[in-house]
Parts: structure tokens; sequence; C-alpha cells
């Protein structure tokens, strides 16, 4: 039976004595809700904003827009982005969402492997 039909039927029957069963399932509702769906974007919002606050000269990033980049200037709202040779590009801090620094030192040897 789908968990949404059991709160309906629970709902169109409020004198068999199940308001309190329904109000658990509400609860039981918000809790898995809060679980699965709330909780892991706050983690991976706390972890975004690390990664913003602990930017450094030298970090491999990629933007919101795909741009990959390395960190040339910090300043409080942006950061300068060396993008190829000598041509750098402005973008706000908040756009900054991943570091490949791992991935790029990866594919360097495996570069050097072959």
């Amino acid at each position: 039976m789908n968990f949404l039909t059991i709160i309906l039927q629970a709902a169109q029957q409020p004198n068999s004595g199940s308001s309190m069963g329904f109000w658990l399932m509400i609860i039981l509702l918000f809790l898995v809700m809060w679980l699965f769906m709330i909780r892991p974007q706050r983690k991976q919002q706390k972890e975004l904003e690390k990664f913003r606050s602990e930017l450094k000269k030298g970090d491999k990033v990629v933007t919101a827009g795909g741009i990959y980049g390395t960190v040339a200037e910090i300043q409080e709202r942006t950061v300068l982005l060396k993008v190829d040779g000598e041509i750098k590009i402005r973008v706000d801090k908040n756009s900054l969402v991943r570091d490949y620094t791992a991935d790029a030192q990866a594919a360097n040897d495996q570069a050097q492997q072959k």
C-alpha cells in the first residue's frame, strides 16, 4: 500500500480513533524529509562555504559556468582566475563550485606514466 494512501485514509476517518496515528504519520513524514533532503543539502552548503573561504593562490577551480582556471588573486568577494596563458578573468566567489587540483594532479601523473 502506498504511504500517501495510508495518510489519506487516516485523514478521512477522524472518528475511528486514529487521529494519533495520523499525527504520528505526519511527524514521520517530516522526519524522513529532513533526513533525506534537508540535512544533506545543508551539509553540502557548509562544505561549499568552507571551500570558498579556504581558497588560496594557485588553486585550480571550476566555476558554475564550467570555466576552468587557476586562482591568481583573491579579494573579499571576487577572485581573479588565470584561464589560459596570460588571460585572466574576475569572477564572483559564489560562482566557484569545485576544486579540481587533485584531479589535475592525477591527470598529470597519468600523462607522465604514458
